[in-house]
């Protein structure tokens, strides 16, 4: 079973988004994308959060607005 995305939020330019997400063990985490016209608007996957886990998805949210700074700033 892959995660259920619980939020997307995403920059006021629209090519850059955080997913909170719910794993089917229950954890939670975030992962952060990006799409730029070159990959044909496709979001690219950072691959630098997902591996981190979180009992809440408050205290998921929480560590992304922490670690992502354009996040942050919205």
């Amino acid at each position: 079973m892959s995660n259920r995305v619980l939020a997307s939020l995403e920059n006021p330019w629209r090519h850059q988004c955080v997913d909170i997400f719910v794993r089917a063990n229950g954890s939670f985490g975030f992962e952060e994308f990006r799409r730029d016209p070159e990959d044909g608007g496709l979001w690219q996957c950072m691959n630098r959060y997902a591996p981190l886990v979180f009992s809440s998805e408050a205290q998921a949210t929480d560590a992304a607005r922490a670690s992502v700074l354009w996040l942050a700033k919205i």
